[in-house]
């Protein structure tokens, strides 16, 4: 099966996509109402690997274009999961 995540972000785009007809954002917004609680999905799976967050986080921490603010953050997160 499709990964619902990718679902709904397809008809999300569609919603925002000035190029798309009428017929087909109604479409999205139907399917997105009806099938996936207005665009809400589950992301608590817990299927992450943690040495990818883990790295992920450390390139928020090095990055130079990112904000102090953020940088604190993932480096709090990092310290939580002992990294």
């Amino acid at each position: 099966m499709s990964n619902p995540g990718n679902i709904v972000g397809g008809h999300k785009a569609n919603l925002n996509n000035p190029n798309t007809s009428d017929e087909a954002k109604q479409h999205s917004k139907e399917v997105l109402d009806q099938e996936f609680n207005g665009g809400n999905v589950d992301t608590s799976s817990g299927d992450k690997n943690p040495n990818n967050v883990a790295g992920g986080l450390k390139a928020t921490v090095n990055n130079p274009q990112v904000s102090q603010e953020a940088k604190d953050s993932a480096q709090d997160r990092l310290n939580q999961m002992g990294k």
